[in-house]
């Protein structure tokens, strides 16, 4: 692990990382260490794998996307995937009711068969553990191939645009809510910002469930 740490970068960030959630989650050092190991490993390949043309022959090849006919039909399909890219960690449907303490919602248990149940946790905690679900940046649910992929978009797409007199339009300056969305009065004054991606690092370690029925 010491070697790969050395060797690949960022590989000390990511154990960091996942050491502090091991520790959240309760479990054991000896998991940690088993993980970190298998890691280490992987990442060390996937450096050597970087120095051969393997990359070279993949790019060479015209990969054609190919999907089957869906069986219920593409509605389906959407709505299968939409829990997965569009819905973060909670549908509004299973919160039962935001005080100005605590929030109360529905989960199923399925320890036991999963039952239905709800769980009331305060503001802070209901926040932190939703937080944990934002993704770090450039860690994303969908990804583009082609001219709207990340590695080729910036470039390739301006010239299309260019080539097709596609007109770009401006991008307008983004308007700060002073206003309370629910009252519609008063003025909003800000506590804390966090970071655009990635779960809030202050609110990692602050755990505050009240009751779960």
């Amino acid at each position: 692990m010491n070697r790969a740490s050395s060797e690949v970068n960022g590989f000390s960030e990511l154990i960091q990382r996942f050491e502090r959630n091991i520790s959240i989650q309760g479990k054991s050092p000896r998991t940690f260490d088993n993980y970190s190991r298998h890691v280490a490993a992987i990442v060390r390949n996937i450096e050597g794998v970087k120095d051969s043309n393997l990359m070279d022959k993949l790019f060479s090849k015209n990969w054609v996307v190919y999907a089957k006919r869906p069986f219920g039909g593409p509605k389906q399909v959407i709505e299968y995937l939409g829990r997965y890219t569009h819905k973060v960690a909670i549908s509004n449907h299973r919160i039962k009711e935001v005080t100005e303490r605590e929030v109360r919602f529905g989960y199923k248990d399925y320890r036991k068969g999963g039952e239905k149940k709800e769980m009331t946790l305060s503001n802070v905690e209901f926040i932190r553990r939703f937080s944990l679900h934002i993704l770090p940046k450039r860690f994303v649910r969908i990804r583009h191939y082609g001219i709207l992929s990340s590695s080729w978009k910036r470039g390739k797409l301006q010239n299309l645009q260019s080539d097709l007199n596609i007109r770009i339009p401006e991008a307008k300056p983004k308007t700060l809510l002073n206003k309370c969305r629910c009252c519609k009065e008063g003025n909003l004054v800000t506590i804390t910002i966090f970071g655009q991606r990635g779960p809030p690092q202050d609110f990692l370690f602050v755990t505050q469930p009240l009751s779960a029925k």
